[in-house]
């Protein structure tokens, strides 16, 4: 920078100052700086502040009206004529690093202010310009205030005084007047007393040509901007991090007044140590309210609050000291009880954890491959029989643990009830959250731990071929501590009549829910390797704005066609937490959803209970063509015969009362437990058909944590009553037999891929139906309680001979239903030539014999047909292999005979 000339220098001077005790944080001096009026807003040490260093940079002190001070300097001319030769690089270095902030006038004019940080304060530039003034004489001054938590509350200039005062919180300084004709004027701060908002309005003195005036901006606002913290930015939602390490934080509320960004330096605080009311001109953009800070604060969590008469969608005065949980919020603090005694969530500024995945991939089973086992994280091994530490029990973590049951059951998916962030008292189909699991389930009970111990499970599961697909829940959240308070207008479902305190509905159409439900999913697959997600309650994803019905949903629309989810399972599930019932509802698709088959579990459940229609039965065994056949196929059809709600199986046939006449079950003769010989027969036979048609039938089959073991819940289908698993159960006759025929059901669908796993429907000549005498069934009989397919296997290349056009042919499979209370005599058909038939499967045998891998040959299997016995309330399962293979099966592991 270019120096003074010496016909230019500045004379020697003196300060002369009277300042008290109480103002020594008040204003100490102005300098002329290059035309720009210099506050120093400090505590003054007049001895270190003798500014025989600034006046070889020019400076030129002047008087200060309400400070006793006089400066004796070269006159103002003299400064101006310098400020024309002396180079303004270091100036400009300074504007390009500072933040910029314009504003229009009410009358016209423009107010550039920049805000820069040096060494260790920070300087605010203000220049005012274009401004219409009565006289090149007129005086311009700024009056100028601070505030963080109340916009209308200015903090005391006197930082040493906890009350506001008018005479202390505002101060009035003049403005410079530049040979450009600008107004001028910078203000200095301490570091320490960052970060604020500085809020000021632009005065003519009431001796001037304009009879004196308040200038504010054309909002007819006064001008604000903040200090020591930035505007930040609209995108992305929720908390992030900027190259430069600053925390960048955005929040949408449409409707809402006014924004305060609160902060905790405790975890047991229950007042937050800094909050920022957030500028609506600086700090919004559209509907999105965004500040960005320094990662150099130590906060440990943070939430918001929000201020506006629009945000409830009621009459009752809203709760404007309410903090609110980020929706964006990926870690989530230990809650604290607010001041109404509910939970109180905050989230936590820092980014996620770090995790070596090292060469997880997703194992991107095919659909219709999928065999899945559906349990509750916490109550898979939180019983003391799972033998797990008590830090581990109940876990993520313990999950992993007993990975090999699920291998035992020849499971490749487990299904997770929903794991987001929720009340304990609501249950977790009443979600708080949704980017982060719940800290029950991390070994120390902390979300930083529920976070690595998930990512270690999925990291394992996914090591051992096992898909992870989670329940989601997006269409309501819990009643309170989630997304209320926020903007009720826009997150919640409003219709007039409606008990609008309690309705926690989300109006999942709407844009900006959408959006974070979208990111949500995208959340899970990006950071925690999720394979799929089963949508409960989906019916309402097709709800408007209004409630209304929709057949292009613009967020299952979005979902089928995300390029992220392109390779997840995306699964509706229509039942409703709240009636604890499922709705049967025509789901647009786009031939990517799948869905819940609740058709399927109500017709099987018919069935063996001795109503329905054969017909009915038929659909579900060939995989729900009146649903699936719209351009999906059976693979789409996830099938179940019990779940987390609702009877368990073992009660499903233990239990038939009128309060329990929407579950479709029958106690099998007595109700309740029984010591009956013949009752406790027919209802494990009972348990066996279910499984077996399960299996057998074209889909993919769920099975019910507990089921392999029978699980009862006393006949309760609440969901309330479910009880953790007990692992000392499976070491009994009936879990053992009973997991060994899941296991067997499980390799046969394997196996016979070509028949039981597939994609697209059975063509009609590879399926044919029989009644008991080899008659067509009875389809409409109400009281025909038999029917037996035949699937045929296609011939395909053999792979020894595959120069060559051979062909082999691999065996058919029959199978027979029995729900009649009489035996029937099955004739079977003609097997294929050079193959005989083998029975694998009678449910109505004793364990060991009632199922086989190998099978056991019929005896006498004459040219014309075989005739097999088949048990009240059974199922038989019949595989056509070579004759070689019927020779070397006599020796098999068979036992019982017909």
């Amino acid at each position: 920078m270019a120096t003074l000339p010496p016909s230019l220098a500045i004379q020697s001077c003196y300060l002369k100052c009277g300042i008290s005790d109480v103002s020594k944080s008040s204003p100490a001096c102005h300098y002329m700086y290059r035309n720009c009026m210099r506050y120093g807003f400090e505590k003054m040490d007049l001895e270190r502040r003798l500014i025989c260093d600034e006046v070889s940079q020019n400076v030129v002190k002047s008087s200060c009206r309400h400070l006793n001070s006089r400066v004796f300097a070269t006159s103002r001319a003299l400064v101006e004529e310098i400020e024309q030769k002396v180079s303004t690089i270091t100036e400009a270095d300074n504007r390009e690093k500072a933040l910029t902030y314009l504003f229009w006038t009410e009358v016209g004019g423009q107010v550039k202010v920049f805000v820069r940080k040096t060494s260790v304060k920070y300087a605010v530039n203000i220049e005012v310009s274009s401004l219409q003034l009565q006289s090149s004489n007129d005086r311009l001054t700024s009056s100028w205030g601070r505030y963080r938590a109340d916009s209308s509350s200015f903090i005391p200039l006197d930082v040493q005084s906890s009350v506001p005062d008018s005479r202390t919180s505002t101060s009035e300084t003049p403005f410079i007047q530049t040979s450009a004709g600008r107004f001028a004027l910078e203000l200095e701060f301490e570091a320490k007393q960052i970060p604020f908002y500085l809020s000021f309005i632009l005065k003519l003195p009431s001796d001037s040509g304009s009879g004196g005036s308040e200038i504010r901006s054309h909002r007819m606002t006064k001008f604000c901007v903040p200090v020591g913290f930035r505007k930040g930015n609209p995108a992305p939602l929720g908390l992030s991090f900027s190259p430069d390490g600053s925390m960048n934080f955005a929040i949408f509320s449409r409707n809402v007044e006014g924004v305060i960004l609160c902060f905790y330096d405790d975890a047991k605080a229950n007042e937050p140590a800094l909050e920022l009311d957030l500028d609506p001109y600086i700090n919004r953009s559209g509907d999105i309210w965004h500040a960005s800070l320094e990662s150099a604060w130590t906060f440990v969590s943070y939430g918001y609050r929000c201020k506006g008469s629009l945000l409830q969608r009621n009459n009752n005065k809203f709760d404007a000291g309410k903090i609110i949980l980020d929706p964006y919020a990926k870690i989530i603090v230990n809650s604290i009880p607010s001041s109404d005694g509910s939970q109180k969530y905050l989230g936590r500024p820092c980014k996620e954890p770090g995790f070596d995945w090292g060469d997880d991939t997703h194992p991107y089973l095919p659909m219709e491959k999928l065999v899945v086992y559906r349990l509750n994280v916490r109550h898979f091994t939180e019983h003391k029989s799972s033998q797990l530490a008590t830090d581990v029990a109940g876990t993520f973590i313990g999950l992993t643990e007993k990975l090999q049951h699920f291998k035992d059951l020849g499971m490749n998916a487990v299904l997770l009830e929903p794991i987001f962030s929720f009340d304990e008292k609501n249950g977790p189909y009443f979600p708080c959250h949704f980017f982060s699991p719940m800290n029950l389930y991390g070994p120390s009970g902390g979300y930083v731990s529920a976070i690595n111990s998930m990512k270690e499970m999925v990291k394992k599961l996914h090591a051992n071929g096992i898909e992870v697909l989670l329940e989601v829940v997006f269409t309501h959240t819990a009643v309170a501590g989630s997304l209320q308070g926020i903007d009720d207008l826009s997150y919640y479902h409003v219709n007039e009549g409606e008990d609008l305190e309690a309705t926690n509905d989300l109006n999942c159409n709407y844009p900006i829910v959408s959006q974070l439900i979208l990111d949500s999913l995208q959340h899970w697959v990006t950071e925690f390797h999720i394979d799929g997600f089963c949508f409960i309650n989906a019916s309402s994803l097709l709800r408007g704005f209004h409630g209304e019905y929709l057949s292009r949903p613009p967020l299952v629309e979005a979902i089928a066609f995300d390029p992220l989810l392109s390779k997840t399972k995306i699964i509706a599930d229509c039942w409703d937490p709240h009636d604890m019932l499922p709705k049967e509802t025509r789901f647009p698709h786009w031939k990517r959803w799948a869905e819940i088959d609740t058709k399927f579990c109500n017709d099987v459940r018919n069935f063996w209970r001795g109503e329905g229609l054969l017909s009915d039965l038929a659909t579900r065994l060939c995989g729900s063509g009146d649903i699936f056949s719209d351009g999906r196929g059976p693979a789409f059809s996830f099938n179940f015969i019990a779940r987390n709600f609702g009877l368990t199986l073992v009660d499903l046939v233990s239990f038939s009362n009128d309060a329990l006449a929407s579950q479709l079950s029958w106690n099998c003769g007595e109700e309740g437990p029984t010591d009956s010989t013949t009752v406790l027969e027919r209802r494990l036979k009972q348990i066996r058909n279910f499984l077996f048609v399960l299996y057998m039938s074209l889909g993919v089959p769920i099975l019910n944590m507990g089921d392999e073991c029978g699980q009862s819940c006393g006949g309760s289908p609440a969901y309330s009553d479910r009880k953790p698993l007990d692992w000392n159960t499976l070491k009994t006759g009936f879990s053992i037999q009973t997991s060994q025929f899941i296991s067997f059901l499980s390799s046969l669908r394997m196996r016979r891929s070509d028949l039981l796993q597939k994609r697209n429907f059975l063509k009609e000549e590879n399926i044919e139906w029989h009644g008991s005498d080899q008659s067509p069934p009875k389809w409409e009989d109400p009281s025909c309680r038999f029917l037996a397919m035949t699937l045929r296997a296609d011939e395909v290349e053999s792979p020894l001979n595959s120069e060559s056009s051979s062909h082999v042919r691999r065996g058919d499979l029959f199978i027979a239903f029995n729900a009649a209370d009489h035996s029937e005599s099955v004739i079977l058909p003609q097997p294929p030539e050079g193959m005989s038939w083998c029975c694998l499967v009678d449910t109505a045998l004793p364990f060991p014999g009632f199922f086989s891998t190998s099978g056991e040959p019929l005896p006498e299997q004459m040219a014309e047909s075989v005739a097999y016995e088949m048990k009240s309330h059974s199922c038989a399962l019949f595989e056509a292999s070579s004759s070689l293979k019927t020779l070397s099966s006599s020796s098999s592991s068979w036992i019982g005979t017909a």
